[in-house]
């Protein structure tokens, strides 16, 4: 099961910091990435991290304001997000496996970003 975390409602030109959380299972030796879904849209991918943490990718959209990160001693993989824009706004999944931008089989609940201008 993965967990979602750390959403919320903040202002353009905040950060937020988004979690997500494995339980029953481990991350270890899986690539991870994080989609999102805006109201009326289609799902879209938006970060990717490989097993290792050696390598990373990017939806063009995001390239300099978000990074994704991992802890696997934790379980956990992080998405940093900088400079949030109100287009940011949407429900944020982690899935695995996946080094983007095809998803893979697992899917979380998903945690609200909203912002506001």
């Amino acid at each position: 099961q993965l967990v979602e975390s750390g959403g919320g409602l903040v202002q353009a030109g905040g950060s937020l910091r988004l979690s997500c959380a494995a339980s029953g299972r481990t991350f270890s030796g899986y690539d991870v990435g994080w989609f999102r879904q805006a109201p009326g849209k289609e799902r879209e991918f938006v970060a990717a991290i490989s097993w290792s943490g050696r390598t990373t990718k990017y939806a063009d959209s995001v390239k300099g304001r978000f990074t994704i990160s991992r802890d696997n001693a934790k379980n956990t993989v992080y998405l940093q997000i900088n400079s949030l824009k109100p287009e940011d706004t949407a429900v944020y999944y982690c899935n695995t496996p996946t080094l983007g931008p095809t998803p893979g089989h697992y899917w979380g609940q998903g945690t609200q970003v909203t912002v506001s201008s």
